[in-house]
């Protein structure tokens, strides 16, 4: 009874967090990028069967096409543990010195600079109707959104919605190859390692060139990652007590939501979830 009683929380926790990464395509929410940049400062909270101190069972690595499953499981602990001592105790100091409003606003001045990127994937993608909304949203929430720190488009119609380049290489059909757990940068198998090599190229603030802009791609960068794992503080926690395996889960959850945001949520299998209401939280 108590293993069926575990197996429903880790079932319900897991529910959670893909339910949470399905907001990737709701207003604010760009865990396409957010994720992506938080794995970039050591991926998620470490802990694996905690809940039970069991060993996880073996998985079969042919069957998810993860070759090097041991060394990945290596870096995937270090990048926990980089998350422990820096990103997490970072998130919740930005929690609680900065104001919901004031967080709000930096997370829409953040989607408004990456709006280029997404632009550029949604003209590859022959999406010309999202092409124009993201236009659009740039054009609008530049000037009367003050720089991006507010967001009027929204409430005019023009949700906002990511792209980038892995996910276009996706709609043109092309699989993510052998999964990879990269130092520091975290998942990172081939389609979306290219990706993120080529969705630099379509940032204007690479073509800028000079000390300033490589500081201001930084500090984006930075606060890209302390944002999202501020948002998600209480997800993960969950996550860390009930998974028996957190490198599978967080492994299938990965392709899940890389798989939903090719098909842009319209297939996904994830349950639905809340949004997360800034003001709400202290």
């Amino acid at each position: 009874t108590s293993t069926a009683q575990h197996q429903t929380r880790i079932q319900s926790a897991r529910s959670r967090l893909a339910a949470r990464w399905k907001l990737a395509a709701r207003p604010r929410k760009r865990p396409g990028l957010a994720f992506t940049s938080l794995l970039l400062a050591g991926l998620l909270p470490v802990a694996a069967c905690a809940a039970s101190g069991e060993e996880p069972e073996p998985v079969a690595t042919a069957s998810v096409n993860d070759p090097i499953e041991p060394l990945n499981r290596a870096i995937f602990s270090f990048n926990l543990f980089l998350d422990d001592v820096l990103l997490e105790p970072a998130a919740k100091t930005y929690r609680f010195v900065v104001p919901g409003v004031a967080r709000r606003s930096v997370r829409n001045a953040i989607d408004n600079v990456r709006s280029p990127v997404t632009f550029a994937n949604d003209v590859l993608q022959g999406e010309v109707n999202r092409a124009g909304v993201t236009l659009t949203r740039f054009a609008i929430n530049t000037t009367v959104g003050v720089g991006g720190l507010f967001d009027p488009a929204e409430g005019w119609g023009y949700e906002y919605h990511s792209e980038d380049f892995g996910q276009t290489l996706g709609t043109y059909g092309v699989g993510e190859g052998p999964y990879f757990v990269a130092p520091i940068l975290g998942p990172a198998p081939p389609r979306d390692l290219v990706g993120r090599g080529v969705d630099m190229l379509f940032d204007p603030l690479t073509w800028v060139g000079g000390d300033t802009a490589d500081y201001v791609q930084l500090g984006i960068t930075v606060v890209d990652v302390i944002d999202f794992r501020e948002q998600n503080l209480e997800i993960f926690d969950e996550i860390e007590r009930t998974s028996l395996d957190l490198y599978a889960t967080f492994r299938s959850a990965y392709r899940q939501r890389r798989n939903s945001q090719i098909a842009n949520g319209e297939e996904t299998g994830f349950e639905t979830g809340d949004e997360v209401d800034f003001d709400s939280v202290p």
